[in-house]
């Protein structure tokens, strides 16, 4: 994939080696790789290979950079499949319920992103957050402001980080000041997708914030919008709440149920990606599995709003991709590792078994998947690029005593996924190069 060549210049880096290459709950143990005294090699950026020291192919003396994480675990950053940026300032607000929350908070702060300081302002918070928590790779929605977008794309360029996102579109039902409407809707996101698809590490995804906010006009103009380049995804939301809901029951009368006011417009497919999806009907699950759409499941933000429990045992019976989001501010952290933790309990009152080996995958693998990356991201396999994260089993005191207990690999993530937050993030390194360190 990569010509070797004299300008070739490898980066070695040693430490606890783990990634997946399947899904563990269908592969169990061949799902993963993991090389406890294991060493990764990068050649300008790029994954060149991921084992055993002995087994390396690139002599000692051709390595010019190293970097010694023994006894951490190195493996593929994470990767966040649904998450909003411009609402980092409203993280932690009180509501009752998600319509509540976004007429109380959310609409008032997002007006604020029409000033293009305040968006260019917000993208550089917005991925010091990320990179210090681990997360390389996101799926985020702007708001519905061109410079929103901009912004977000321009620092993640800067950074050049694997990044997608897109202008919202919310034509109605919403405040005067974020609204557009279907023909600026379009021709803004379409001029965005020729400024940024594709180029270099960044992806559009067309955006209708969710059906009651977009007329069935806007929609349409969506379903136009995907045709206009390859590889686009589509993002929104799906079934969070029942108000929501039985809100879009009333606005689509002619919808079957709430995903059918999406596809009458040809917005499900292996492209989509359906943040939530918590109260889903079995024809719904049905249409999703067969579509390959994707789902980003939510805990954190599904559990502070009080919108439900998502059910991962539907997903599984059906087949449905799902990856994992973080939904900040309806979340209430930026850390996956939270998430996950967060994902564990809601499964357990689900009655459903939610490995840590599983949630690991979700938030590497699984999440490249659901965004369509596997190629790029997600793993250590020849040629990806090489976006890693570093985390310290001995971050806090309790921590350290209780890693020292762990036998396997599952109790040693299970430990960190319950008790792991961004200071559990050593290094963030992107494309092989050291984009965050813990002070």
């Amino acid at each position: 994939m990569h010509n070797h060549n004299k300008t070739s210049r490898y980066t070695a880096v040693k430490g606890n080696i783990l990634y997946f290459t399947e899904d563990p709950r269908t592969r169990g143990e061949k799902a993963w790789h993991h090389h406890p005294d294991g060493i990764l090699i990068i050649e300008n950026g790029f994954v060149h290979f991921a084992g055993d020291p002995s087994e390396s192919p690139v002599p000692e003396e051709e390595v010019t950079t190293w970097h010694d994480y023994s006894g951490k675990l190195v493996m593929p950053g994470f990767v966040d499949t649904h998450v909003h940026p411009p609402q980092l300032p409203i993280i932690a607000s009180n509501s009752t319920e998600l319509l509540h929350w976004l007429d109380t908070y959310t609409f008032p702060e997002e007006g604020r992103f029409a000033d293009s300081e305040v968006c260019r302002e917000g993208a550089v918070h917005f991925f010091d957050e990320t990179l210090k928590n681990g997360t390389t790779t996101s799926l985020a929605m702007a708001t519905v402001h061109t410079e929103s977008a901009d912004a977000l794309f321009r620092e993640a360029e800067r950074r050049n980080l694997r990044f997608i996102t897109g202008k919202t579109l919310m034509d109605t039902n919403a405040p005067d000041f974020l609204t557009d409407t279907p023909e600026s809707g379009f021709d803004e996101s379409l001029s965005l997708i020729r400024r940024w698809h594709g180029k270099g590490r960044l992806g559009y995804a067309v955006t209708p914030r969710f059906a009651v906010t977009s007329t069935p006009e806007q929609l349409e103009a969506a379903g136009e919008l995907m045709k206009q380049a390859d590889d686009l995804l589509m993002h929104t939301h799906l079934s969070e709440n029942h108000e929501e809901i039985q809100t879009v029951r009333k606005l689509f009368p002619k919808a079957k149920h709430y995903l059918d006011a999406y596809d009458r417009f040809g917005l499900v497919g292996n492209r989509s990606v359906f943040a939530h999806a918590i109260h889903l009907r079995d024809e719904e699950s049905e249409r999703l599995a067969e579509s390959k759409a994707a789902i980003s499941f939510c805990p954190s933000s599904n559990l502070f709003l009080g919108s439900g429990l998502f059910r991962m045992d539907n997903a599984e019976r059906h087949g449905i991709p799902v990856g994992i989001g973080s939904d900040v501010g309806g979340g209430t952290s930026f850390s996956q590792l939270h998430t996950m933790a967060e994902g564990f309990k809601v499964c357990q009152l689900c009655r459903t078994p939610f490995s840590a080996t599983t949630a690991f995958y979700l938030a590497t693998l699984g999440g490249a998947r659901s965004l369509g990356l596997e190629k790029s991201i997600g793993s250590f396999t020849k040629g990806a690029e090489a976006d890693f994260i570093v985390i310290d089993p001995e971050a806090t005191p309790l921590a350290a005593r209780r890693c020292s207990r762990t036998e396997t690999l599952e109790e040693l993530l299970f430990v960190l996924m319950i008790l792991g937050d961004d200071r559990f993030i050593k290094a963030t390194h992107v494309m092989g190069k050291p984009a965050y360190t813990r002070p």
